[in-house]
């Protein structure tokens, strides 16, 4: 599990049942000929091509994060650069598919099948009679049987991460013959298919030396279209090479070598020729994107991106001024400058030129990204907060800020243990309710959390401190965390600025401070002002003079944050009106929510008069504003705080400038809340690393939503490398954002992540994956049923009950599929963005010269 990366298999958490009586599950499957399921909301893209259309040979170098730490998968370290090796080189016997359910794998089984259910379950194994290792020896029985007794947890001296399903194991026997392999359980399991892949020859689950040290670097036997062929270390590389002895479809490539390099050096690697196929974040594919789209242009054309791109005609004769000026130290800053800016030029249109030749193939990653909430202690610790939590969301708002800039489907989650498309999935959001303002509000109040109270005093001690920037004492948690209403950052994070990450930390136009913590990491946290400093390229660009079209962002206020809101118009209006629109917009940002409320009691005395709008009272208007000042206790200013606070809810007149940093008029947002003279504020823990802006750009918005109901958030930005294990594991949170996997299995993988967290014999709790330490003897119960269930439709139907009821008790969010963006040489068929489905080593390929791949289905 990561917030960046997902990890080898799935798993998920469990969340606590509704207190406050019985839960009404929705219908499910079976009850309808609807398939709740559905199909996968992205299709893959990986450049289909029949294996004739490929040329045979040829090296494939795939970008990797970093050398895989061991070879053998069922070992803790392993990562997902072991996957694709064990992929490449090991049998497995079953393998996904492009909706993620899995398929039997003939180039290794015959078949598999439940023969006996009483008094013991029984799966036989039909082996394909050509499977044989690398060594010669057949593929059989006693490899099955070594496997299962390295896992099954029985043995201590086998370092295994989990045991899950081979545990369940009574004995594994020989068959009819050796192609035959009769595993009978000691309890029923459904979720059988999930083992035995990959499946390690017997040379290393034989002994606990081999299996803990002999697979880590290399594995002298393999069965799959490639072998191992070496791990170099120096280079940082692992090659795989054509296996002789494979009897399927012979691989197309000649060699597979897996490449590390960090993230923030793919778009150099791409460029320099050195990687053919690579994952990418947001902003690499934006280069790639323009590199398409300038490639008729020709190499001598200027660009109008990258570095040179500021670079105004203007600015150009004034540095040429400069460089032949008289000042001559000035003259010799400028020449230095402008050579570097030169060499930066031309690097940056060269890099361009180069990838020209890739193009960015994209679906949706079998992952999801989820809000958790905290409940072992504070205000998450009662339900009914989740819950409001949970019903001020706009899911449907946080899914577009990452995917729609990418030209992916923007489609909320509505499951915990599944994915769209495969078998296991169900919307059951509707056990928890879709977002009510209203009603977050009544759970909050319900739960003794009310407006007033010592939270007023207290904001002006939290935002006294804040001015100075002060720091937590030595030794404590790295935070300088300054109480913020979230919403009061600017709205200057457009969607596509946030999807694409094009600044660092796109969604966010606050200032922000920062500290080195105790632990080490950097840890900031938004101050909530309206700077607009940090705003993304493409607004300081603009041309618009620092101003914003009032109305066109969602502000704190409104129940639905974007919604209820006229759009913005975009013809010009008379001069006088949109004067007077702006400075009413203006006056009631600056004014003071006081001098507001009694504008509103003066309006009530005054409810019959009507004001007609002329040249003359509009000069007058403009006058005494001037001599009022923005922000006094002048009539006027009263006056027209209390007309843009009337006249304009929701967003304001459209068309309507104002400064940029300044919100859009609206109603006003839930006033802070407290309970036993403590305010309601949450920590929100936010990852700070270059890889994040989404998360950050999504945290964000989350921050704005949970103040439209009177809920403050601190949000801490920490140091990537400290972001999971010194707060989202030890339980150093309020709210967070990460990604789990979405598994075929959900039965038994889902189920540490949400199994109860059960106290430890030293007093501790033990929350296994259970990182929200929210979860139910109900739910637990209704795993337990559905792992030793063997009628597929009735397990399926019992993992989608547990879902409706980790719903209810609102630990944990999903949001988000995570996006799946890849770079891959047009040339490259059959690799990419492959969604669910276990890539086909062996069909990877490069297309003959003149050949064209299939057109991939629209996603």
């Amino acid at each position: 599990m990561s917030h960046d990366g997902v990890g080898p298999r799935a798993v998920m958490r469990s969340v606590a049942f509704l207190t406050a009586g019985v839960l009404a599950v929705p219908a499910l499957a079976g009850c309808s000929e609807k398939d709740p399921a559905g199909k996968p909301t992205a299709g893959q893209e990986i450049a289909p091509a029949e294996r004739g259309q490929l040329a045979d040979g040829g090296t494939l170098r795939w970008a990797v994060d970093a050398l895989p730490e061991t070879l053998n998968a069922f070992q803790a370290d392993a990562d997902a650069a072991t996957s694709k090796v064990a992929g490449a080189v090991l049998p497995s016997m079953y393998r996904l598919d492009a909706n993620g359910r899995p398929q039997r794998n003939p180039d290794y089984l015959e078949s598999a099948k439940v023969v006996d259910r009483e008094p013991r379950q029984v799966v036989l194994y039909k082996l394909n009679q050509q499977a044989v290792w690398s060594d010669g020896r057949e593929i059989g029985a006693a490899d099955f049987a070594a496997q299962w007794r390295a896992l099954s947890g029985k043995d201590t001296a086998f370092w295994t991460a989990r045991n899950a399903g081979y545990d369940r194991i009574e004995k594994i026997e020989r068959g009819a013959d050796d192609l035959e392999v009769r595993v009978t359980f000691s309890k029923p399991y459904a979720d059988w298919q999930s083992l035995f892949s990959p499946l390690y020859p017997k040379d290393v689950m034989g002994t606990p030396d081999a299996f803990n040290d002999g697979a880590r670097r290399k594995l002298k036997v393999t069965a799959g279209p490639f072998a191992l062929d070496t791990v170099d270390k120096d280079s940082g590389e692992v090659r795989l090479k054509r296996n002789p002895r494979w009897w399927g479809r012979p691989a197309k490539l000649s060699e597979l070598v897996l490449r590390a390099v960090p993230r923030d050096k793919r778009t150099a690697a791409l460029a320099e020729g050195k990687v053919d196929l690579a994952e990418i974040g947001s902003s690499e594919a934006h280069r790639i994107t323009l590199a398409a789209r300038d490639k008729g242009k020709g190499n001598g054309a200027p660009l109008a991106h990258g570095p040179g791109a500021a670079l105004t005609p203007g600015k150009s004769l004034r540095s040429w001024a400069i460089a032949h000026g008289s000042d001559e130290e000035a003259a010799d800053e400028e020449i230095l400058a402008r050579k570097k800016r030169g060499k930066a030029v031309a690097k940056y249109a060269d890099e361009q030129s180069s990838l020209r030749g890739f193009e960015v193939r994209k679906s949706l990653e079998p992952a999801f990204t989820q809000l958790a909430l905290n409940g072992e202690e504070g205000p998450l610790a009662d339900e009914r907060v989740r819950r409001a939590v949970a019903r001020a969301l706009d899911r449907e708002e946080l899914a577009r800020v990452v995917l729609r800039p990418l030209g992916l489907p923007a489609e909320p989650v509505g499951s915990h243990l599944a994915l769209s498309g495969q078998q296991a999935y169900a919307d059951n959001s509707g056990a928890l309710g879709g977002q009510d303002t209203k009603e977050a509000r009544a759970l909050l109040a319900d739960a003794g959390w009310v407006s007033g109270g010592p939270v007023k005093e207290e904001q002006k001690e939290k935002k006294a401190a804040g001015a100075g920037a002060s720091k937590e004492p030595a030794g404590s948690e790295a935070s300088e965390a300054s109480q913020t209403p979230a919403g009061s950052d600017s709205d200057a994070d457009s969607d596509t600025d946030e999807g694409s990450g094009s600044s660092e930390d796109s969604g966010s136009s606050g200032s922000s401070s920062t500290s080195d913590g105790s632990d080490g990491s950097d840890s900031s946290t938004t101050s909530g002002s309206s700077d607009s400093s940090s705003s993304s390229d493409s607004s300081d660009s603009s041309g618009d003079d620092g101003t914003y079209i009032v109305g066109e962002d969602g502000k704190p206020g409104d129940d639905k944050p974007g919604e209820n809101r006229a759009p913005a118009l975009l013809v010009p209006a008379p001069l006088a009106e949109l004067q007077r629109v702006a400075l009413l917009d203006q006056a009631y940002v600056l004014g003071v929510h006081s001098q507001a409320e009694k504008a509103q009691k003066a309006k009530k005395q005054k409810a019959g008069k009507k004001q007609r709008i002329g040249k003359k009272q509009q000069a007058e208007t403009e006058n005494q504003r001037k001599k009022d000042g923005p922000g006094t206790s002048g009539k006027v200013e009263k006056n027209l705080a209390h007309e843009g606070r009337t006249q304009f809810q929701h967003g304001g007149a459209p068309g309507a400038y104002a400064p940029k940093g300044t919100a859009a008029p609206g109603r006003v947002a839930a006033g802070p809340l407290a309970k036993n003279g403590k305010p309601l504020t949450l920590r929100f823990v936010l990852p700070s690393g270059p890889g994040s802006q989404s998360l950050r750009a999504v945290g964000e918005r989350i921050a704005r939503m949970l103040e439209g109901i009177g809920i403050r958030t601190e949000i801490s930005k920490v140091a990537d490398e400290s972001y999971f294990k010194d707060h989202i594991a030890s339980g150093q949170y309020d709210l967070a954002l990460y990604s789990w996997p979405a598994s075929a299995f959900p039965a038994t993988d889902a189920r540490p992540i949400y199994s109860k967290p059960v106290p430890a014999a030293d007093g501790s709790l033990n929350v296994e994956q259970n990182y929200t330490r929210v979860g139910t003897d109900q739910v637990d119960q209704l795993f337990d049923q559905a792992i030793a269930e063997l009628d597929p439709g009735e397990s399926r139907s019992l993992v989608r009950k547990a879902d409706a009821r980790i719903w209810a008790a609102a630990g944990s969010i999903p949001l988000y599929q995570r996006p799946q963006l890849t770079a891959a040489r047009t040339n490259l068929a059959n690799a990419g963005a492959f969604g669910f489905q276990t890539p086909l080593y062996e069909d990877m390929g490069f297309l003959k010269k003149g050949a064209k791949p299939q057109v991939s289905p629209s996603s």
